[in-house]
């Protein structure tokens, strides 16, 4: 029987009637007694008194049948749950094969015996309607609400009302909405693919839930559903901005009805005209680069300097250099439809979804498509930012993945990767056997000991080649590596670097290395980092850079994670959303294996 753990004390006569339905009497019971009286109060005493004398009924909820809600045999209901959660497959869903979650839901239905989690007496609980309310709303979490038949839950709720007798009906309605759920509380911590077939070095292991649990005991039991689920998702700040950043540009999408701005054949500079002077100011105001109160000339041809101190601020929030000149460039990304920039926006929290949900301390974070390193304060606010240059697109792309950063080398060593001495260094060897003293490098065995400094011979070529030496790059300002190198061991044989060339800084996209990072600001972050360490002051810190000893190893005192992420939108602390080209092609594998749907790997 289906009970309602409290009933309402303030009841009309006819529902305090329909309150009291069972069907606890039996056929031998004196409840077939009653036969049509004609007195329907007196036939509900008698009703009453039979059952609960005669029957052994013990309240009023169970001396009652028929009227009301209707009821159902919860032997029925059970059964038909095993069944449905037995199987790979619910008809019902939209993406019917739930073969990913189905030991989950078992576990979750035998932890509560396989009575219905989200139906009381015939009707949806409170909970169920927070949650699918939840699942309507899930494209606001950059999620696809549909991964989740949002569109199929009001008719839902109509059918489980009209057929709450029927054991089937209410078999389906539960178990869907228990798939469903356990889908958006999975797709919300985690992700909805996994990032290492995509070639992203993160573990989702420690992220992962006991959804059946935390379903049961958190969700199914809570008197406020939204701020359970609230607490599923990253608390990274960055994630809330990107996620409110999302709202917005859903708005501004649906109010946008602008048609592409013209591309005119020259570049165009404050003071000359261009066509579409109007349209542009409406296209900056929209997407709030021009303030609403700035005063331009929608009237006119010119292009002005308010239009193109607005045109400025759009560059530099897109990647590119920020001269307020209407070029093709500027143009093409001004008529990149909103319906992209809400996938990049999408794309993001999904990747956010893939960190680790918390750190001892908080990370030193570099965003590739963004060139952009950045420290946090203990108050989550950004202690320190700077640009840095990143792995070629072709052949050497920086990779995806966290670390913890435990070390610090000045005037380092440059020990050359053994695909790059195969590949630049022996080819240049070939043609110049002195090729190693012009450029400082030198030749070691597998220990470290130099074995030749200056002319390379066919047999030295030939052990280089086969990887029995190896090539270094002798410490100083001409050392690739620069003066420093921050080091957090990894599998990629990737870390963060000073530069002798730091002119690369000045460019606006800004992949020029062989996959390690070159940062702007070596001797600031290196200072960040060791200001637990009172001895490595800045000045002392510069000092080791220029003239200390080569190859010096300082320590950490507690190792930090180093977060290397791919977002192609990040949201800073001020609002402003800032959007970057996918320079390796990373989005579009990522949203094609999205829109295959569920279940995602």
């Amino acid at each position: 029987m289906l009970r309602s753990s409290n009933a309402s004390s303030a009841t009309t006569p006819e529902t305090s009637l329909s309150n009291r339905i069972a069907h606890q009497c039996e056929p031998h019971s004196a409840c077939l007694f009653l036969n049509r009286p004609a007195n329907t109060a007196t036939a509900y005493a008698l009703l009453l008194i039979f059952c609960l004398f005669a029957s052994g009924c013990h309240s009023l909820r169970e001396a009652l049948p028929g009227m009301g809600s209707k009821n159902v045999d919860p032997e029925a209901v059970a059964d038909r749950l095993r069944t449905l959660t037995s199987a790979e497959t619910l008809a019902v869903l939209h993406w019917a094969n739930f073969d990913d979650c189905r030991q989950n839901v078992q576990s979750m239905y035998e932890s509560i015996h396989y009575t219905p989690a989200w139906v009381r007496e015939g009707q949806a609980t409170p909970q169920a309607l927070a949650v699918i309310s939840a699942l309507e709303d899930s494209q606001h979490k950059g999620l696809n609400a549909e991964d989740y038949d949002a569109s199929q839950w009001p008719a839902r709720l109509v059918a489980l009302k009209a057929g709450s007798g029927n054991a089937d009906t209410v078999a389906q309605f539960d178990a869907a909405l228990t798939i469903s759920t356990m889908r958006y509380l999975s797709n919300l911590r985690t992700g909805r693919l996994n990032p290492k077939p995509v070639g992203f070095g993160i573990d989702l292991n420690q992220k992962h839930y006991d959804l059946p649990q935390f379903l049961s005991q958190l969700v199914l039991t809570a008197s406020n559903v939204q701020e359970v689920l609230n607490e599923v998702e990253p608390q990274y700040l960055g994630y809330k901005r990107t996620e409110t950043a999302l709202q917005t540009y859903l708005t501004l999408a649906a109010q946008d009805h602008s048609q592409p701005l013209p591309v005119p054949l020259q570049t165009v500079h404050i003071g000359d005209t261009y066509s579409s002077v109007a349209q542009l100011g409406q296209r900056l105001r929209l997407l709030g680069d021009l303030s609403q109160n700035a005063a331009v000339n929608s009237d006119g041809t010119a292009y002005d300097k308010p239009l193109a101190d607005a045109v400025k601020h759009f560059q530099a929030r897109h990647g590119l250099n920020s001269d307020g000149e209407l070029d093709k460039e500027t143009l093409r990304q001004l008529n990149v439809p909103l319906s992209v920039r809400i996938t990049q926006l999408e794309d993001a929290l999904e990747r956010w979804r893939w960190l680790p949900p918390d750190y001892p301390r908080l990370p030193v974070t570099v965003n590739i498509p963004g060139f952009m390193l950045r420290v946090f304060s203990d108050d989550h606010t950004i202690a320190m930012r700077m640009n840095v240059v990143v792995g070629k697109a072709f052949q050497h792309q920086t990779p995806v993945f966290v670390k913890e950063m435990k070390y610090i080398i000045f005037r380092p060593y440059w020990n050359l990767p053994l695909d790059i001495i195969r590949a630049e260094i022996v080819p240049k060897l070939r043609k110049n056997p002195g090729y190693l003293a012009r450029k400082g490098f030198e030749a070691t065995d597998q220990s470290g000991k130099v074995v030749s400094g200056g002319t390379v011979s066919a047999a030295m070529l030939a052990q280089i080649q086969s990887g029995k030496l190896l090539v270094r790059q002798k410490p100083g300002p001409s050392n690739a590596l620069g003066l420093v190198k921050f080091m957090f061991p990894n599998e990629f044989d990737v870390y963060l670097h000073s530069t002798p060339t730091p002119q690369l800084f000045n460019r606006s996209r800004r992949d020029f290395s062989h996959g390690c990072i070159r940062v702007e600001k070596p001797a600031e972050l290196a200072a960040w980092l060791l200001h637990d360490q009172p001895k490595w002051t800045l000045e002392k810190i510069e000092a080791a850079m220029q003239s200390g000893p080569n190859n010096q190893q300082v320590n950490l005192t507690r190792p930090l994670p180093v977060v290397i992420v791919y977002l192609t939108a990040i949201v800073e602390e001020n609002g402003e959303v800032y959007f970057y080209d996918d320079i390796y092609g990373n989005d579009a594998p990522l949203n094609e294996s999205l829109s295959h749907g569920q279940p995602y790997h």
